[in-house]
């Protein structure tokens, strides 16, 4: 890294690398955080990324048939669009098995919140393989938590004010923000946090890596919860970057 240009608000406090030992003390680190179950098989994996396509169709649908239900031509509706984002720790790749996905889904501004836990709703309860279907529509951030061939799922939305969602959206442009409404933002911002936190360390494996850890170590010591006054997943994941920041190599 240049001694002119630095990631975080102030310089890092070291440029130095690390020496033999230090590097086999992280392969160690490694080995053990495997050993404890904090990585993913690849079937996994793949089951993951099936699931995660199929939902994408479905956000898709749903922005059809409301389309349709607002009187658009087939045609328009059809080119509505529709996608989804994950966010939380899958995003930022330190999900260990069976660890669910924060998912997004972005939806155009004619598709109200409430057609789309209603459409989606009863999409899902017609799909055999989703199971403990249970929507929180009055939730702080909105939300439909299910399973989907047994991959826990928690499904937000976010209104975003345009006509299309094309399937090269990106939230990282602030003018998305415009005139959505509160719970959006809410949903919208998961996302745009958890993107902004990779952009910003210096090397994303070392972060990962260093992010599993400490994740481990909260949990081993009772202090990983917002809800009763500790750092929750986002607060230590900021917290692991900075230091990554501050010794970027």
């Amino acid at each position: 890294m240049s001694k002119s240009k630095h990631l975080g608000v102030t310089p890092p406090i070291s440029l130095d690398f690390s020496d033999k030992h230090e590097e086999a003390l992280a392969d160690d680190l490694l080995a053990t955080l495997k050993s404890e179950g904090l990585f993913e098989s690849e079937d996994e994996r793949k089951t993951r990324e099936v699931v995660l396509g199929k939902i994408d169709k479905l956000v898709k649908e749903v922005v059809y048939q409301v389309s349709l239900k607002h009187k658009l031509p087939e045609s328009l509706a059809r080119e509505c669009g529709g996608k989804i984002f994950t966010f939380g720790s899958y995003r930022l790749g330190v999900h260990g098995a069976g660890a669910d996905i924060d998912t997004l889904c972005v939806v155009p501004s004619h598709v109200r919140r409430e057609d789309f836990f209603e459409c989606m709703t009863e999409m899902l309860k017609a799909r055999s393989e989703v199971t403990e279907l249970a929507p929180v529509p009055d939730a702080y951030v909105p939300v439909i938590k299910l399973q989907f061939s047994g991959v826990d799922i928690d499904m937000t939305v976010g209104v975003l004010q345009q006509p299309t969602i094309p399937e090269d959206l990106e939230l990282s442009d602030n003018n998305i923000l415009r005139s959505i409404d509160e719970h959006s933002v809410r949903s919208v911002n998961g996302s745009r946090v958890t993107d902004e936190i990779l952009r910003l360390v210096p090397n994303i494996p070392t972060f990962r890596l260093a992010l599993r850890c400490i994740k481990l170590w909260a949990k081993r010591r009772a202090i990983y919860s917002n809800s009763v006054g500790f750092f929750g997943g986002v607060a230590w994941a900021m917290a692991v970057a900075r230091i990554c920041q501050m010794y970027p190599n």
